[in-house]
């Protein structure tokens, strides 16, 4: 096929050969209308083929991987998401083999998927799809239309969904059956002695019931990030909030908390009701999983951007495999110590929430039997004159 370029100078040169006159103007128009049609038919391929290289230029940018075969089973196409597969090694190097597989299949006419689990690391899932494009007629197939997806996020986000239905079940069902059958016992009882017993243990299954209920719909709330308040917020009230809302449990397991001051300056910007509960909630966990009349620490640090308040304790500790999970709802490392203590296995995924509302990080090392460190990392206020020596108050051991 001739460029536009090669037909431009063939046409020159016929436009040469004829001399002026009437035989020549008839002719020196009609290579003219001919030239006029070859610019206006080259020009709307220059146009095709620049709305190709946009196409091709978008395909690239989505994450999915796109793969075109032609009637063979040849690839013609790949974007760049797909491209990485090519002579890929360790377990994405199935994934190409499966490209083959299912490619070769649409060519056929057969529709075709498949979802590869790859081990990694980072450990993914892949759902790859194709199917057949039919030819104009409808008959023969042309070729082939393959897309690779990764669903990790997707089934995480379902797993996550399953859990949460069976672990607010579980939580909600273990009290309301034992509210059942108390009240079943109280019913035909006579004695007084069993009878104030009976109510007693109905009013703290009662109470477990309201706390998880109150904790779903405060972690309902800071999820959805609507009712964050912009305020200046000191972390020396945030922390003296936070250690009296714990004091009941604190006076309960005879712990001990030391809290070193932060300096009075030293300010957030941010939502107070969130970030006391936030610290209220480490500072629950820590007594629970502390020994009795053992102590927790609460420091506060800063580097002038960023302002870090720690929680350590010296309890049970968290073990390895379990500490990348702790901060999902529900989710306890002893669930039988978690029964004793009341709690709604919420608290940690409230905080996880809280620092995110907030621009910042929660983290935590641990040691089975060292007792276990949180540290929340939130931007500093960045008008208040902070500084770096801290105060040491110990509060009052219970009782005293």
């Amino acid at each position: 096929m001739l460029r536009g370029s090669q037909l431009r100078r063939r046409l020159d040169r016929v436009r040469a050969r004829f001399d002026d006159g009437a035989e020549s103007r008839t002719a020196d128009d009609a290579v003219g209308r001919l030239e006029l049609a070859i610019e206006r038919h080259f020009s709307q391929h220059e146009a095709t083929g620049a709305m190709a290289g946009r196409l091709v230029s978008a395909l690239d940018v989505i994450p999915q991987g796109i793969v075109l075969a032609d009637s063979s089973g040849a690839v013609v196409f790949r974007n760049q998401a797909a491209s990485g597969f090519v002579d890929a090694r360790h377990s994405e190097a199935l994934v190409e083999s499966a490209i083959t597989e299912l490619i070769a299949a649409a060519v056929g006419g057969k529709a075709a998927n498949r979802t590869l689990d790859l081990y990694g690391p980072p450990r993914r899932a892949l759902q790859l799809r194709a199917v057949p494009l039919d030819g104009d007629d409808g008959g023969r197939t042309e070729g082939a239309f393959l897309v690779v997806e990764d669903v990790s996020e997707h089934q995480r986000l379902d797993a996550v969904r399953r859990d949460f239905v069976a672990n607010i079940s579980h939580e909600l069902k273990t009290p309301v059956g034992a509210l059942g059958l108390l009240a079943e016992t109280l019913a035909g009882e006579t004695d007084p002695v069993i009878t104030q017993r009976l109510a007693g243990r109905m009013q703290r299954e009662a109470f477990r019931v309201a706390r998880t209920i109150d904790d779903l719909l405060q972690l309902s709330q800071i999820e959805a990030g609507e009712l964050l308040v912009q305020e200046v917020v000191p972390l020396h009230h945030v922390i003296a909030e936070a250690v009296d809302r714990t004091r009941p449990a604190t006076e309960l397991q005879s712990v001990r908390m030391v809290v070193h001051e932060p300096p009075r300056p030293a300010t957030v910007v941010g939502d107070r009701r969130q970030l006391v509960s936030a610290v209220a909630n480490l500072c629950d966990n820590a007594v629970k999983y502390s020994d009795i009349g053992a102590e927790v620490e609460i420091r506060t640090s800063t580097d002038g951007g960023w302002v870090s308040i720690t929680v350590a304790d010296r309890g049970i500790g968290i073990p390895a495999r379990d500490l990348e999970r702790i901060f999902e709802r529900f989710y306890r490392v002893d669930r039988a110590r978690s029964r004793d203590t009341g709690g709604t296995g919420l608290g940690l995924a409230i905080v996880r929430h809280v620092v995110a509302n907030h621009g910042g990080e929660v983290t935590v090392t641990s040691g089975e039997g060292e007792g276990s460190t949180f540290t929340l990392r939130l931007p500093a206020d960045p008008t208040s004159n902070i500084v770096t020596d801290p105060l040491t108050v110990s509060l009052p051991e219970a009782g005293s």
